[in-house]
């Protein structure tokens, strides 16, 4: 599947999620309802993937998690916050180049429109 289709697919679910649950809620929420509409839909998704460090050559258990994996392809970095900051993002593409995945979505639940809430990141 080309990476524009499966990100229409990704937003498609995830919009269905908020419009289901509305904002307000904790990330974990939105994470569990999304996992399961992105795989009604026929899409292989992953929760909580490890992250290992990479440090001077030693492979070290540092707790970092990709929210949700879909297709081993794009991560999804999921927030339900006020606004989202910089450091958000920043956080997307630190995940990306220790999963070695090309493309991310950063998404924010806690919006009146999900639309508004997203940002797609390349790493």
């Amino acid at each position: 599947m080309e990476l524009n289709d499966l990100t229409e697919k990704i937003i498609g679910c995830a919009i269905k999620v908020h419009r289901v649950l509305g904002p307000g809620l904790l990330e974990s929420a939105y994470e569990v309802c999304l996992v399961y509409e992105l795989r009604k839909a026929g899409l292989k998704a992953e929760r909580q993937i490890a992250l290992p460090v990479i440090y001077e050559g030693l492979q070290l258990d540092a707790d970092y998690f990709i929210d949700i994996l879909v297709e081993d392809t794009v991560a999804l970095e999921l927030k339900s916050v006020e606004h989202l900051l910089p450091i958000h993002e920043a956080q997307l593409l630190t995940y990306l180049k220790l999963a070695n995945k090309k493309l991310g979505l950063l998404m924010n639940f806690n919006v009146t429109l999900l639309k508004n809430g997203i940002k797609r990141r390349i790493n």
